[in-house]
């Protein structure tokens, strides 16, 4: 699937000062150390869109890039990454507050990803994203990153079994190989744009 144009718009520290909702949007969620920007990235095909680092908890507000297809145009929402105990206490009480105001109140968003890594599979705290999205009545989707990391007689099982845990569709994705991108992509604008009935 071809993305003809991807850009940075906008980074905010409390979800109001985001701009106004202009076209549907889709939002990634997760731990800090998953790969979510680089998921973001490798998924709209472009090297350094999304910030990406070593150090786990790159993201600290919420990152909005928009995204025009041959057919559509979307918002891709990057949230912080969560569970990462070495960024400061306050810092981290103040990310729950941030995800949960723009996950609660943000009309349009249309669809969540909860990114986990292949090789752990849900947490903890994956699981209680998973049922305040369930709660807020928001669709979701689980994406398992890293998969280039495991040999591929482990790939298919391990995604079978993390889809037996759980009521949502699971994905398996590379941002090293490119491995799941048109399958992901798809099925992102299908969530997406089945509830908005176009294409923003």
């Amino acid at each position: 699937m071809l993305v003809l144009d991807a850009l940075f718009v906008a980074s905010a520290r409390k979800f109001e000062l985001l701009p106004p909702p202009a076209f549907v949007e889709v939002a990634f969620a997760g731990r800090s150390n998953v790969g979510k920007s680089s998921l973001i990235n490798r998924l709209l095909n472009r090297r350094k869109l999304a910030r990406t680092s070593n150090t786990p908890g790159c993201t600290r507000g919420i990152d909005l890039f928009r995204v025009r297809l041959r057919d559509a145009t979307l918002d891709i929402i990057d949230l912080p990454g969560y569970g990462y105990a070495k960024r400061s206490k306050s810092e981290r009480h103040a990310w729950g507050p941030l995800i949960d105001g723009y996950l609660r109140s943000r009309e349009s968003l249309k669809a969540v990803s909860v990114i986990v890594d292949i090789r752990r599979g849900v947490q903890d705290d994956d699981r209680q994203l998973l049922d305040f999205l369930a709660y807020l009545n928001r669709r979701a989707i689980v994406v398992a990153t890293k998969m280039d990391k495991l040999p591929r007689n482990r790939q298919k099982p391990l995604l079978k079994q993390l889809q037996k845990e759980i009521a949502y569709p699971v994905y398996g994705f590379s941002a090293v190989t490119g491995a799941g991108r048109e399958a992901l992509l798809t099925a992102l604008l299908e969530e997406a744009l089945e509830i908005a009935g176009a294409g923003g």
